[in-house]
């Protein structure tokens, strides 16, 4: 027997992109309903490259009792709306947006990282999924923290308009187009032209002059995987179609090389090691488009700080930034939790982890 799996926001692209994670990863469900407001009522979305086409269902009408789980991708709004109604309803609410993450009675979970914490979902019946660029981060902050222990990281974020859902997606396009033929390049969805530009702006201003993106990065590293962690970032938006990138300085209580880093990093579960320190030996944003690692390159040290490492991290935002989390932490529900379906157990998972 399998799962009953709901995806809300299904017309979006992190529900889209849930519903093909979905399939690409045999989720075992015997039921994906795929939900969406009014007006995208009846449209057709395929699981995943199967052939198998889900109508959309309207969720302002759907009754989500006798359904095991719910992936939202839906918007903090909107989820205030519904994410008590389901969770309420014994449906348990595995949520994209940032409404929930800082709720202490809701776990906010990367499984590689903290799947401990997920015991916690019982309080409302609700998992919180981090933002994008926090989510790649820890991936990669975790394995070295384990060995020397974080004292600080300085972050500095190459965010791909993605992140902004299509409508930034269609803005980098007609910009670009438009400046080839010679037309205004317009902008709409964000704060100043992005096409050939890059902006040092995501999401609103707070009094202290960081923003709400910054501020998220911060605290959600701290919910995640530690609160003694100092993080400072800046976070930009850069004319990229899909993936985010990060240049990390990290400041360890103990010495750690940059050998020993790369050793660490290259077993670790969800991180691609790719960093051969000659012409094209790093990954760029196009490389890791569709794929589900954190690639980290560019591994050394800064000898500017005692116990210095610098590196960059790569990772398709629309993937392990938010949909692949996100059904990573429905495997990990149903394999520590729910245990309806014929799923391997704990240790499995972990080793499942480590062969990403």
């Amino acid at each position: 027997m399998g799962y009953r799996v709901v995806v809300a926001g299904a017309t979006g692209n992190v529900g889209r992109e849930m519903v093909n994670i979905l399939a690409e990863r045999q989720f075992p469900a015997d039921e994906i309903a795929v939900l969406a407001s009014s007006r995208s009522v009846g449209d057709q979305i395929e699981y995943g490259d199967t052939g198998r086409m889900l109508t959309v269902k309207n969720i302002e009408h759907f009754d989500p009792a006798g359904w095991d789980m719910a992936l939202f991708a839906i918007g903090s709004e909107a989820t205030a709306v519904y994410a008590p109604k389901f969770a309420a309803a014994g449906c348990t609410v595995i949520d994209n947006s940032s409404l929930y993450r800082m709720d202490p009675d809701v776990p906010l979970i990367v499984p590689e990282v903290n799947a401990e914490a997920i015991d916690g979902y019982t309080r409302k019946n609700i998992i919180a999924n981090p933002n994008c660029s926090t989510a790649q981060m820890v991936v990669a902050l975790k394995p070295l923290h384990d060995a020397a222990t974080i004292k600080r990281v300085v972050v500095a974020t190459y965010q791909s308009v993605s992140g902004a859902g299509k409508i930034g997606m269609d803005e980098l396009f007609e910009q670009s187009r438009n400046i080839f033929v010679g037309d205004p390049a317009e902008a709409k969805k964000f704060t100043k032209q992005i096409a050939f530009n890059v902006i040092p702006h995501i999401d609103s201003f707070l009094d202290d002059g960081s923003t709400k993106e910054e501020w998220k990065m911060v605290v959600e590293t701290k919910k995640i995987l530690d609160p003694r962690i100092k993080v400072t970032a800046t976070c930009v938006r850069v004319p990229v179609f899909v993936g985010h990138s990060e240049a990390l300085n990290i400041e360890f209580e103990n010495e750690l090389s940059a050998e020993d880093a790369q050793r660490i990093l290259r077993e670790a579960p969800g991180v691609m090691l790719v960093d051969k320190r000659e012409d094209g030996g790093y990954v760029t944003p196009v490389e890791s488009a569709g794929d589900d690692a954190t690639y980290v390159s560019r591994v050394r040290e800064d000898p500017t700080v005692d116990n210095g490492l610098a590196l960059w991290c790569v990772s398709d935002n629309l993937r392990k930034g938010a949909a692949l989390n996100a059904v990573q932490i429905a495997e990990l529900l149903g394999r520590r939790h729910l245990k309806k379906a014929d799923e391997t157990g704990e240790e499995d998972f972990q080793a499942v982890l480590t062969a990403e």
